[in-house]
Formats: C-alpha cells, sequence, structure tokens
C-alpha cells in the first residue's frame, strides 16, 4: 500500500423526504441561489415546487439556469457563469443527475476565474477558489455529490475534458432514494454500469498489499450486481433504490476505497473521446469500451482477474487455468451488462471507424493513460476497434 492523504469535506443527508432539510441547509450561504437543472423533469416529479417552497421559505432571491445537457456542454457552463457574475450568487444549487453536478460545479468554479473556464479543463489554469456548491441527487450514477470532479463537452472542438479540485466538493448533498424512482429504465442501466465502472478503475490496479481497499471494491460490486435488477423490474422498490444510491455515492467520493493505491482511469478517458464525438450517454459507452479493456490487459495482473472471477462472480476454479478463470470473470460482466440492457458494441449507436483514429489520438493527448497497462495511441485504437 502507498503512502496517502484523505479528507472529503461533504455533508450528505441521506433518506426519504430529506429534501425539507434544504433551506436549514442552504442558509447559511447567503440570500442569492442558482438553481440548476436539466430537461424540466424535476417539473413534472414535482421536485421543484419542493425546491422552492424551502427556498422561498429562507427568502431566497432565486437565479434558475435549467436546460442542462446530459453531456453538458462548455456553453450552458459559461451562462451560468454570467448568471453567477450579473446575479451575485452566493450558492449553486444544483438539482439532477451527474451532468447538472458536473455543469454547476464548473459553474462554482468558472464564476471565481478571470478567464476561460475552459482552461481548467485543459490543464492551463488550476482552481483556487469556488462558489459554494450544494445538491440534491436524482440518478444514481456519478458520485459527483461527493467528489470534487466535473466532466464537461466542449461541443467546438469536439473535445470532452475533466477537471478535479477540492474547491469543487459540494458543501451538501441530499440524497432521496424516492427521487430515483421516476428515472427512467436506460438511465438506470447506465447509472449501474457507471457506478461498476468507477469501482473498476480503481479495483483494477498494480499496487500490492491493499486487502481492505480490494475488499471495499468488491463489496460495493457484489451490492450493485444484487439490487441492480430488482431496481429495473420494480422501480418503486426503496431498499434497492437506496442501496444503489449509497453505492453510487461510496464508488466515487474523493477515492476513499482505493486509498493507497494506484488508479487506472484509462477507459473513461477512452469513453469521452467516444461521447465527444457522437454525444451517446456516458454510462452506455463504458459498457462497451470497458469489457474490451479488459480483454485487452488483464494479462497484465491475472491474479486480479481470477480474483475478480471467483469473489465478485463466485466462479469456482475447478480445473480452470489462470486465464479460463481470468475470462469467465470478463464473460460473466459482460453477460450481466447484457441481462440488464446495456449496449456491447459500438455497432449499437451506428458507430463505424470513422473518427477511430481521432479519438485514439485525443485519449492520449496528454500522454499515455492508464496505469494498470500504460495505453498508447496503438492501444487505445486497438481496444476501439475491439468495441466495434
Amino acid at each position: 500500500m502507498n503512502s496517502f492523504s484523505f479528507q472529503n469535506p461533504t455533508k450528505i443527508v441521506f433518506g426519504s423526504g430529506t429534501v425539507s432539510q434544504l433551506g436549514k441547509l442552504a442558509k447559511p450561504y447567503g440570500k442569492s441561489i442558482l438553481l440548476v437543472y436539466g430537461s424540466g423533469s424535476i417539473k413534472k416529479t414535482g421536485l421543484y415546487d419542493e425546491v422552492m417552497n424551502q427556498l422561498n421559505a429562507i427568502e431566497a432571491k432565486v437565479v434558475e439556469l435549467s436546460g442542462i445537457e446530459p453531456n453538458p456542454r462548455l456553453t450552458s457552463v459559461n451562462r451560468g457563469i454570467e448568471l453567477c457574475r450579473s446575479e451575485k450568487v452566493d450558492l449553486v444549487l444544483a438539482v439532477g443527475g451527474g451532468s447538472v453536478l458536473d455543469a454547476a460545479k464548473a459553474i462554482a468554479a468558472g464564476a471565481l476565474y478571470d478567464g476561460d473556464v475552459w482552461d481548467f479543463f485543459i490543464h492551463k489554469a488550476v482552481i483556487r477558489d469556488a462558489l459554494p456548491l450544494g445538491t440534491i441527487l436524482t440518478l444514481s450514477a456519478t458520485g459527483s455529490e461527493m467528489n470534487g470532479n466535473a466532466v464537461i463537452s466542449n461541443w467546438e472542438t469536439k473535445q470532452k475534458r475533466a477537471f478535479g479540485s477540492m474547491h469543487a466538493y459540494p458543501r451538501f448533498s441530499i440524497l432521496d432514494p424516492t427521487l430515483t424512482f421516476t428515472v427512467p429504465r436506460d438511465q438506470t442501466v447506465n447509472g449501474v454500469v457507471d457506478i461498476m465502472s468507477h469501482v473498476f478503475e480503481q479495483y483494477f490496479t498494480l499496487t500490492p498489499n491493499a486487502p481492505l481497499q480490494e475488499r471495499l471494491c468488491e463489496s460495493i460490486l457484489l451490492t450493485v450486481i444484487e439490487n441492480a435488477e430488482s431496481a429495473l423490474e420494480k422501480p418503486n422498490d426503496y431498499d434497492a433504490r437506496a442501496n444503489l444510491m449509497l453505492c453510487g455515492t461510496m464508488a466515487l467520493n474523493g477515492g476513499l476505497i482505493s486509498v493507497g493505491t494506484d488508479n487506472d482511469w484509462a477507459s473513461h478517458g477512452i469513453e469521452h473521446e467516444i461521447s465527444a464525438i457522437y454525444d451517446i450517454p456516458h454510462g452506455a459507452g463504458l459498457s462497451i469500451v470497458f469489457p474490451n479493456w479488459m480483454k485487452y490487459v488483464y494479462r497484465e495482473r491475472i491474479d486480479r482477474f481470477t480474483q475478480y472471477a471467483e469473489r465478485v462472480w463466485g466462479i469456482e476454479r475447478g480445473s480452470k487455468s489462470d486465464e479460463e478463470l481470468a475470462l469467465a470473470g470478463i464473460e460473466a460482466t459482460c453477460a450481466f451488462f447484457d441481462r440488464i440492457g446495456a449496449p456491447a458494441a459500438l455497432a449499437y449507436y451506428n458507430i463505424g471507424r470513422e473518427h477511430l483514429d481521432t479519438m485514439a489520438k485525443e485519449a492520449v493527448l496528454f500522454g499515455p493513460i492508464g496505469s494498470f497497462k500504460q495505453l498508447r495511441e496503438a492501444d487505445v485504437r486497438e481496444i476501439l476497434e475491439m468495441a466495434l
């Protein structure tokens, strides 16, 4: 295990009916609030009215930014930054899934920066400060409610980039599992894949002697697998939804489950290039990329893949060789993704070879990606070819 430091400043308020605590959570930060949300589903479900009632009760001045896209655009972020400055916003409040939360983080950081917020995403500047941020989560997936990461798409340059900063952590996040009851099936599926993929990025590591971190990762994977189909078959199953929501938060909250180990994140980097060009859902892209990454790299540390097969999927070794057992675990992953309805190939979105070279080149723009196996342009190109 490596040496490490860990800090997470986000207050989590979890449970049914917890939106009723929004007023007292938001009040200390000031009167002017930017409310950030997506396409308007929160108005159909009644959540918008509940939020406004809470904010009106503390006599807040609410400025709204709606229409945040599933792969949030830089243009939307810039609109939010302008509103923060013109309305002298004290608190940014994001109500939605990971895309809304990510956009809100970029807005909060950009509002206090004199330059172009895109500088943070292309390693041209470092975040020094940000407006306070609060969130109300409506989709179990990204963990954005308890981390300082954000991913934004620049549609003009066809680039999708990320930043991470302690200044971008939410001050508070409200997690009410009942808010996920109305999430469409495909979004629930994408969320399940996203949660598992976040764990994969931390579980498949070359760092030795980290048994606690390994079992933390495995426990989240097992819990997701045990609850995913229940949530899909019975969308109002509170326990299934609550377990998925907590798994999503624990899977990516600043690295708690992987402290002292090296993470990979190559598959996320590859997926970002796909959705930067084709605008496909992030979780769907990961269900296509990750199994192919696994097939490409498993020999780098085959004992981790055999452990994965045995502990997560319950596959008995019997007479299987290491190679056979490792591949059985990968196939079990593919079978599960197929069972819940996640896409398995780029062909699902009619994506061919047209932009493979561009995507491979962009993925390694700042150098090789990944730590389990460092991937260069040719490696990424091969994984994309396998994913067709």
